[in-house]
């Protein structure tokens, strides 16, 4: 299997070195044409367009964030080549939602949607068959880890003293305003009831130094409730280390004879 990936941040280096410790490339780079010329420490092949992709490569893997799955995930799906995104907040635009489907269709192609920093996604997904009543999605951080999200606006970060709610609606608004902070959310809903019934809360908490992940969901199945202390990646707080080692896992089951 041949594997190119999409971004050099820290989700795609981790990534790029396991691949590469375990002898699976990556074997080419998309990046932003201004950084073809930049430092490149693992010395793969960088190409800064879908068209220069080699002809070859069975599957991409995005690690750059919702830009580029918008920019770039069409055109890889509709090449024919499989692409795997931790980009699931990107998908609550239903427009690119759209646009993503018709791609892989038109491509033969499958775009397949990494689990990211949350878990007990194959439980919710199970229980969907029989029939879901409620899914909620609580979202909890330091109050450092919402700067640069609406949350500075509606909260003061700085003097929070306890827990505060910034944000309780749907996931799709969720991801739509905290592009940057609600792939879980996304990925709950994805896996559940989808982006408009499923509820989310986003919490700022002096009193936590992890990102907390909970899931409540209820249905004809019964109910579960599922909690996850995620880390970040040691080279950048906002990554999750879960997030990145999803991604390869991921793509170990595309690889393996057996998988779950």
């Amino acid at each position: 299997m041949k594997i190119g990936l999409v971004g050099e941040g820290a989700i795609g280096r981790f990534v790029a070195e396991k691949l590469g410790a375990a002898g699976y490339g990556p074997h080419v780079v998309l990046v932003r044409p201004a950084r073809l010329d930049g430092p490149n420490g693992t010395r793969v092949r960088r190409v800064g367009s879908v068209a220069d992709l080699p002809s070859d490569l069975d599957l991409m893997v995005d690690c750059a964030g919702h830009a580029a799955l918008i920019e770039h995930g069409a055109a890889i799906l509709g090449r024919g080549i499989d692409l795997i995104t931790v980009s699931l907040g990107a998908l609550a635009d239903p427009d690119l939602e759209r646009s993503l489907t018709d791609a892989a269709r038109s491509g033969s192609a499958q775009l397949h949607l990494a689990s990211g920093a949350i878990g007990a996604l194959d439980c919710l997904q199970a229980a969907r068959v029989g029939g879901l009543a409620e899914v909620t999605y609580t979202g909890r951080k330091p109050p450092a880890g919402w700067r640069g999200s609406p949350a500075e606006d509606r909260i003061d970060l700085d003097r929070l003293t306890a827990a505060a709610t910034h944000f309780d609606g749907t996931a799709r608004q969720a991801a739509t305003e905290y592009p940057k902070n609600a792939n879980v959310a996304a990925a709950v809903a994805l896996a559940g009831m989808g982006f408009d019934k499923t509820r989310a809360r986003l919490i700022a908490d002096p009193d936590v130094t992890a990102n907390i992940h909970e899931i409540h969901a209820s249905g004809t199945f019964g109910s579960f409730s599922f909690r996850i202390e995620g880390k970040a990646l040691p080279d950048n707080p906002r990554s999750s280390a879960l997030a990145a080692m999803s991604v390869i896992a991921a793509i170990e089951r595309r690889r393996a004879p057996v998988t779950t």
